[in-house]
């Protein structure tokens, strides 16, 4: 909804190959086969990519998407992710209706939810926060923005937080904030590693940490370490 399908598979590239975006350009094609079949040996699986215009979309085109791979290329998804929630229609509403945001984004997320639900598939979505929230290092569920209709609906929700002191580790703060599946407050607030040129989010070492207290629970906060030191990338 929000990029080019083109950019979302050149990210995949740079992260796959383990190479910076702005040098997957430099690949000469014969370079860039010969990396893509190493992958397809090393690595199972499928990825669709599928764009859609902003706005134009909703729980409905998605099901259709699904129905037509599942019949045409026997693909069912094991996970599904939409970028971005907010910028989805309601299959309930018009463009132009006179229904709030409040209203319309609650109503996305529940039709995104049933759809879940009734594909036995996860969906993983974003949204953004309030101008509040945007600076803020301790972001809440009331930051989210829009509609607090979202939160309400969600079953897993968690924010992603970045500072400058943080941009320099290349590190994102997670912290939880819903969680319908276990405590919420056990490791409320985490660490992970980024390396935004190739694309990578990452586990960080246990060697090197410090303590984050959130309501008297202490919580392991990494430092970056060394390259030797990352491991099981997590992609997105």
């Amino acid at each position: 909804m929000e990029m080019a399908e083109e950019r979302i598979a050149e990210r995949i590239d740079a992260n796959m190959m383990n190479i910076p975006i702005m040098d997957l350009k430099d690949l000469s094609k014969p370079m860039y086969q010969d990396r893509i079949q190493t992958l397809k040996d090393k690595y199972e699986g499928r990825l669709i990519v599928k764009e859609y215009p902003t706005a134009s979309a909703h729980a409905g085109h998605f099901k259709a998407l699904l129905n037509e791979l599942k019949l045409k290329r026997n693909f069912h998804p094991d996970i599904i992710f939409i970028d971005y929630l907010n910028i989805c229609s309601s299959s309930r509403f018009r463009p132009g209706s006179s229904a709030n945001s409040y209203t319309i984004i609650k109503s996305i997320a529940e039709e995104l939810r049933g759809l879940a639900v009734e594909q036995d598939v996860p969906i993983v979505s974003a949204t953004q926060t309030t101008r509040g929230g945007y600076g803020n290092s301790d972001v809440d569920l009331t930051d989210t923005s829009e509609s607090f209709g979202l939160p309400a609906t969600a079953d897993l929700m968690f924010a992603i937080i970045s500072t400058e002191e943080l941009e320099q580790l290349g590190q994102f703060m997670i912290k939880q904030l819903k969680n319908r599946y276990a405590d919420p407050t056990r490791n409320k607030r985490f660490m992970i590693g980024v390396d935004r040129a190739k694309m990578k989010l990452y586990d960080l070492e246990d060697s090197a940490q410090q303590a984050i207290t959130d309501s008297n629970i202490d919580v392991p906060v990494f430092d970056r370490g060394q390259s030797g030191d990352r491991y099981d990338d997590i992609k997105f």
